[in-house]
């Protein structure tokens, strides 16, 4: 059986990626850190599709608690294939570089980059053996352009970025593809407080994205049809910074 884990997958961005890949075939592994309730109703939905879908409660950025759900994970499905990583579990804790708090600074790469580490690298070596495999990074226009207010996001977001390019350079002579999208403003739990008035005169096409979007752009650089994709960074903005 072939399943597709996708990081902070209970709502938003990361429910709507679960969603579409359900709808491509793949069995659904969904990751959440704290929101039970939010990750149960989107299995369920995943589940009217006759798609199986397992929960997979930790924080990406606790290494030990990742290693050990996944270890246990497999050994209870020795038939299961992770085919597919979709890295999109992210926080952001914004404010003036200046004044930026310590746990502030570290919270948000612990989550944003160091999960990316926590999660990939356990799962890498069977995707070797295997000789094939996806591995999408969910990032940012923050970690593109960089964004004044967001040093700590922008510096995670831009090393997961650096990270896609050298990881699909190492592996790509095993058939398995890494790369990343970069979302600009989507309509999302993160830019609830945004003022989208304001902020979608700068858009070229005069509006915020929808989390559908950006989950069919990962639906294709998981599909069949991406084979020859690599090591990119795709973005999906409305036109703002391409």
């Amino acid at each position: 059986m072939k399943y597709a884990l996708i990081t902070g997958a209970s709502r938003g961005i990361g429910k709507a990626i679960a969603l579409q890949l359900a709808n491509q075939g793949f069995h659904i592994l969904l990751n959440y850190r704290s929101n039970k309730k939010a990750a149960e109703e989107t299995a369920n939905l995943i589940k009217k599709e006759a798609i199986s879908c397992k929960l997979l409660p930790f924080d990406v950025s606790d290494r030990e608690t990742v290693e050990q759900s996944l270890v246990d994970f497999q050994n209870n499905n020795p038939e299961a294939e992770i085919e597919i990583i979709v890295n999109n579990a992210g926080i952001t804790k914004d404010g003036l570089f200046m004044w930026m708090k310590p746990e502030d600074w570290h919270s948000v790469i612990n989550t944003n980059l160091n999960g990316f580490y926590n999660v990939t690298r356990p799962l890498l070596k069977n995707m070797l053996t295997r000789r094939s495999g996806r591995i999408i990074n969910v990032v940012s226009l923050s970690g593109l352009k960089g964004n004044a207010g967001q040093v700590n996001y922008s510096a995670a977001k831009g090393a997961v970025v650096a990270a896609t390019k050298a990881l699909a350079q190492e592996i790509g002579k095993r058939g398995i593809t890494v790369n990343a999208v970069a979302p600009g403003f989507i309509i999302s739990d993160m830019t609830t407080n945004f003022d989208e008035k304001e902020l979608k005169k700068s858009i070229p096409l005069n509006r915020f994205g929808k989390a559908e979007e950006v989950a069919s752009l990962v639906g294709f650089l998981a599909s069949e049809n991406a084979g020859y994709i690599t090591g990119e960074v795709i973005n999906i903005n409305g036109g703002l910074y391409s």
